[in-house]
């Protein structure tokens, strides 16, 4: 498989934008992640080639796109394509993710039970499948949080998950569920 990937600016520092032949997004990264970003491409995709993308339409568009949801548009990176590979589960976990609205969040378990699982402890497992995203800001998992309204796990950082939610006027400041979502 041959995948392409660019520099991007943002705010947050600078990301590594992984997109396949296609334009979709593999992975979305923060260059000071590199060695979890090189650890990801070979546990999803073995031995890959990868090459700089230069400024491909698919590039300018994503990174365009960027752009507007740093600058405000907080629904710009709604209609990205995206092609995260990861089991069913993991990859129903992500649809969900994307389906809640920019400055809104809910908990682990509100995300389990509203797609069916009665279970408390799939809590835990939905966290699994929230912590191997691969694809930061536009797959939004900085819009989950504890069921205690604090923030957990991020994994790139709890600093950068705060300015998120600041940045999407995510109410961060009380405790217990900031807002809920439907799917």
């Amino acid at each position: 498989m041959e995948l392409f990937v660019s520099k991007i600016e943002s705010p947050l520092g600078e990301m590594l934008l992984v997109t396949d032949n296609q334009g979709m997004v593999r992975v979305l990264d923060f260059t000071n992640h590199i060695a979890r970003l090189r650890l990801e491409l070979s546990e999803r995709f073995g031995d890959i080639e990868l090459r700089e993308a230069g400024d491909t339409e698919a590039v300018k568009v994503i990174s365009g796109k960027l752009d507007r949801y740093f600058k405000g548009n907080l629904t710009a990176l709604d209609d990205i394509a995206i092609a995260a590979d990861g089991s069913d589960f993991q990859r129903m976990i992500w649809a969900a993710l994307r389906k809640i609205p920019a400055g809104k969040t809910t908990t682990y378990g509100e995300l389990a039970r509203a797609l069916g699982h009665t279970d408390p402890r799939m809590a835990k497992d939905v966290g699994a499948a929230i912590g191997a995203n691969p694809i930061a800001i536009i797959v939004p998992c900085h819009r989950v949080i504890g069921r205690d309204g604090m923030l957990k796990g991020y994994a790139w950082g709890l600093q950068r998950k705060h300015r998120l939610l600041i940045h999407e006027k995510a109410d961060v400041s009380r405790s217990g569920t900031m807002a809920l979502f439907s799917l």
